[in-house]
């Protein structure tokens, strides 16, 4: 019988607040109850449970989409995604300037939601957000 080696990947988990051995998983354990999820890859932190998705629809499907978050943490950056996705795709401002605005505003070289790694991040990313939102959908107004 062949030997079964397991898929890991060092990721940094919140959770665990350090880089962990994240096992490759699919959709079947970390959403039972989602069959459209079923076959999707995973990384999942066994020490504590959470996981995070793949950029499944590219060359390297099972490379990760960000850091492994808490519940939490995830709900944070949904609400940041609320906050800033209508403001490219109502297209009051292109969506790479508006990610250099939040990376130049954070003191860092990128901006990705994926990368936030705790809850006060999250938090001041989100207030971050809220504020250029008012001030593009001002200038927005302006212009008109």
């Amino acid at each position: 019988m062949p030997e079964i080696h397991e898929k890991r990947m060092r990721i940094y988990c919140c959770a665990c607040q350090k880089r962990v051995k994240a096992r490759l998983t699919d959709g079947f354990e970390v959403y039972p109850h989602r069959e459209d999820l079923a076959l999707l890859p995973f990384w999942k932190c066994d020490a504590c449970g959470n996981f995070v998705g793949c950029h499944h629809k590219t060359q390297d499907r099972t490379k990760p989409v960000g850091v492994i978050a808490t519940p939490e943490i995830k709900r944070m950056r949904m609400a940041i995604h609320g906050v800033i996705d209508p403001l490219w795709k109502q297209k009051l401002i292109k969506r790479p300037k508006l990610y250099a605005m939040l990376a130049k505003a954070l003191g860092k070289k990128e901006y990705h939601t994926a990368d936030i790694r705790s809850l006060e991040e999250a938090k001041k990313v989100f207030g971050l957000a809220k504020k250029l939102e008012k001030e593009i959908r001002l200038d927005s107004k302006e212009i008109v």
